[in-house]
């Protein structure tokens, strides 16, 4: 397995940005990759996107990038989907992993907004996503999540799991194993990828 992190602009410090030495810290740690959060709701862009992603290349991190959502129906995943895109296009970046639709509720504003949790609505949100951007993308969503309210076999794309601890159970395409790794001084997300073969050039 290779390690990897994920960040957003609540990593950043008080320039605005995610700083350079998290990044020099991650590759002493031996990181190989980076999810880079590019919007999140209705089309709006993480402030860090671009500079994370131009960072993390140049200490030949592979990134990828993820959406935060913050959706109700179907037609908002797809909408959400396609300023994802756009935002990515507008950032003239590139993306060597997947775009992953970030689904869930840390913040319980779907449960505050008359959410449906059935699991045909949110794997119906799921596929609108995947069907809309017109990107190589895929699933994110804790493990909760993935067993009770998403097909995602049914969906057949590549899931990140978040599940903290010592054990996947799902055995995905990405692991988030903790919210704690340590990186000198800076603590992120941590996570693992299975697919080597994208890692070698």
């Amino acid at each position: 397995m290779i390690r990897g992190f994920d960040i957003s602009e609540n990593n950043a410090d008080e320039t605005g940005l995610v700083p350079e030495d998290l990044f020099d810290e991650a590759a002493n740690a031996g990181c190989k990759f980076v999810y880079v959060r590019a919007s999140w709701g209705n089309g709006h862009e993480d402030t860090c996107f671009r500079d994370s992603v131009e960072k993390a290349h140049a200490r030949g991190f592979k990134v990828g990038a993820y959406h935060y959502d913050y959706g109700l129906t179907p037609d908002d995943a797809a909408r959400q989907a396609q300023q994802c895109a756009d935002i990515i296009d507008r950032a003239g970046v590139m993306l060597e992993l997947p775009v992953f639709y970030d689904m869930e509720d840390a913040g319980k504003w779907k449960q505050n907004h008359g959410f449906d949790f059935n699991a045909s609505n949110v794997t119906a949100m799921c596929q609108a996503w995947l069907d809309s951007i017109g990107l190589n993308s895929g699933v994110y969503a804790s493990y909760s999540w993935l067993q009770n309210c998403i097909d995602w076999q049914g969906l057949g794309c590549p899931i990140w799991n978040a599940e903290w601890g010592d054990a996947d159970d799902l055995g995905g395409y990405v692991w988030q194993d903790t919210e704690q790794l340590w990186l000198g001084n800076h603590s992120v997300d941590g996570d693992w990828m299975y697919d080597e073969s994208v890692f070698q050039d």
